[in-house]
This record gives C-alpha cells, structure tokens and sequence, in this order.
C-alpha cells in the first residue's frame, strides 16, 4: 500500500457537502484523505500527482541493477517447503 501524506482530511459528509472545493484542494494542496467513521476510506490526489505516482521510472532491470545489495555477496538460500503457490489471477 502507498504511504501518502495527506494535507487535509475530510468526512464523508463534509466532503459531500463542499465537492466542488475538495478537486481545488487536491490540485493546490495535495492529497486530500476522506474517512468514514475515523477511518481513511479514500484519497483525493489531482490527476498530475496520479500519472507521477503511477509512472514507471526505468525497467525492472534498471531497478535491479541499481539495488544498494548489488554485489554485496549476499547469499540467497532457498528452502523447498513443498508447497505450490497458486495465484487466482493466473490459470
């Protein structure tokens, strides 16, 4: 889950009640969270704040090859518990 600072927080019904500000303050002021009895439900973020969060930033190569543990010599073990991991997103 992201980790994203929110700059005001709003209730269901507040956030109903003043909509038409909540997008203003999402493009001039950041994150706006939404809770439902005290509980973070939702975030406001503006489109541009989205697309930045949500763009890749090199390939998975990239991103490996960079790693602070390249060429630490850390030593993987792999411990076979002989059960198979079946994910329900792939047949």
């Amino acid at each position: 889950m992201m980790n994203i600072r929110h700059d005001r927080t709003w209730s269901v019904a507040e956030a109903k009640a003043r909509l038409t500000e909540l997008p203003d303050h999402a493009l001039n002021d950041g994150p706006q969270a939404i809770t439902r009895r005290g509980r973070e439900i939702a975030v406001v973020v503006s489109a541009e704040g989205w697309h930045r969060r949500m763009s890749r930033s090199g390939s998975l190569a990239e991103f490996l090859a960079a790693s602070p543990l390249r060429g630490s010599d850390l030593d993987i073990e792999r411990v076979d518990t002989g059960v198979d991991v079946i994910s329900p997103w792939h047949g």
